[in-house]
């Protein structure tokens, strides 16, 4: 089906947008240009929106704003923004009236003229969709690198072309309604995460699951043999199943060996380099590039990973070094916005790092990041909602350093670099996500490197 052709099927049909977000507001202009009934619904104010309302308005769109707009919605298809749940009462009795349930890109799955290759998992989404996205560029192919990494493609589809590929991350939010699959897939690993707002934890696991279950299975699926939940999956994920590993040995897919970074398919591996040839840091790195190198092998030529894995510095906001300040180190990672991530994090240097972490609770418990807080931290700096439930984890584990605690985030940064003495690194990975004062994770970590540029 082609984006005309989808957009042709919508006509005479009432249609609503829910979340006026990053996402939906190109789509809003494609359903607009065609000719089609709509409404957007939102829950923030006409004045927190801004001009976008009265450009829409002057194009034909209705809106229903503030704390009821998800009430009385009587439509025949909504078209949901990711941070809304398929699970709000006002949504379900829409799709109990009839109304069908879809989103900007379960749309994009639809129309799309070129192979998709989708990542998703708890920790190491947008680095790994971006090595795969750049290890495909440096091969030839032409990419198109888009989902929850920032970046709607459904607008997009008419420049694409058969030969193209799209790279897309996919959210545990994105796939809860997902009904189409990609050509290939990776799930990174799974782990405790956005139980603020999934229901429980099989809701999480099998949003996951939902990125290759759906007909037709994906040619090759990669799963984290190191990761009990993903390696579950693995019945559910049709006869492509390849693995990455850090620890073991795979038939399929790729894996790491004394220090030494393999791949291959049916038991048939070679040596392409070695880890510590990797450029950005981290163990979790190493298997971020194990689950691009799994997907790709026999894709693309070996010495496209190879120079990938040697020269790509990294992603904004991922374990980014900032500056060098009188023989100490900052580092952003405001990513991290799970105890899991963090823990990583952590672990990316060889020596014990000042950390400030702390902001909004997801519902995850802090305990195992406690242990690592333990090992790795030589002083922890806290601030944010989490600071005493933080605090508690690394007490409860036997951390014994300097603890400081500071409301205001500012204050929390200076902290930390006051505390710092030559041959130091301090990192902000936060462990939670940035909504207890900022609006997204993107804005907390600008914020830091704006507090860390500023001293003298």
């Amino acid at each position: 089906m082609t984006l005309s052709e989808y957009m042709d099927s919508l006509r005479g049909k009432r249609v609503t947008v829910l979340g006026l977000g990053v996402s939906n507001r190109p789509l809003a202009g494609l359903l607009l240009d065609a000719g089609i009934s709509l409404t957007v619904r939102d829950g923030a104010s006409r004045e927190a929106l801004g001009d976008i309302v009265p450009e829409l308005e002057a194009r034909g769109c209705r809106f229903v704003l503030g704390s009821g707009y998800l009430d009385d919605i009587d439509v025949d298809v909504i078209f949901r923004s990711p941070g809304i749940m398929p699970h709000e009462p006002g949504i379900v009795r829409a799709v109990e009236n009839g109304a069908v349930l879809t989103s900007e890109m379960e749309a994009f799955f639809q129309v799309c003229p070129c192979k998709i290759y989708a990542v998703t998992g708890s920790d190491g989404k947008t680095t790994t969709t971006t090595v795969i996205s750049r290890i495909l560029e440096t091969d030839g192919r032409t990419v198109h690198l888009g989902g929850n990494i920032g970046t709607p493609l459904l607008d997009r589809v008419d420049s694409m072309s058969p030969e193209d590929v799209a790279v897309v991350e996919l959210s545990s939010f994105q796939l809860m309604t997902m009904s189409g699959s990609p050509s290939r897939a990776v799930v990174t690993n799974v782990a405790p995460n956005h139980l603020d707002k999934h229901r429980d934890m099989e809701e999480y696991v099998n949003a996951k699951k939902n990125i290759f279950q759906n007909a037709p299975h994906p040619e090759v699926v990669v799963l984290n043999a190191d990761n009990e939940i993903t390696r579950s999956f693995a019945p559910w994920a049709g006869e492509g199943v390849r693995y990455f590993s850090r620890r073991d040995i795979v038939e399929n897919g790729a894996y790491c060996r004394n220090g030494a970074i393999y791949a291959g398919l049916q038991g048939k591996a070679q040596r392409l380099m070695s880890a510590s040839e990797i450029f950005i840091p981290g163990e979790h790195n190493v298997e971020n590039y194990l689950a691009a190198f799994a997907m790709l092998y026999g894709e693309v030529k070996e010495e496209s990973m190879i120079e990938v894995a040697k020269t790509f510095r990294g992603v904004e906001h991922r374990i980014e070094l900032v500056r060098e300040l009188r023989g100490v180190k900052y580092y952003n990672d405001s990513i991290a916005s799970s105890p899991s991530r963090t823990r990583a994090g952590l672990r990316s240097f060889p020596d014990k790092v000042i950390l400030i972490a702390g902001g909004k609770d997801k519902g995850v418990p802090f305990d195992s990041l406690g242990q690592d807080i333990r090992e790795h931290v030589k002083t922890l700096v806290l601030t944010g909602l989490t600071a005493d439930k933080i605090e508690k984890a690394a007490l409860d584990a036997g951390y014994e350093g300097p603890i400081v605690k500071k409301e205001d985030f500012r204050e929390a940064v200076l902290a930390a670099s006051e505390a710092a003495r030559p041959g130091d690194t301090v990192i902000l990975s936060p462990a939670c996500t940035s909504f207890d004062r900022f609006r997204n994770f993107a804005e907390r970590g600008n914020t830091f490197k704006e507090i860390v540029m500023g001293l003298s």
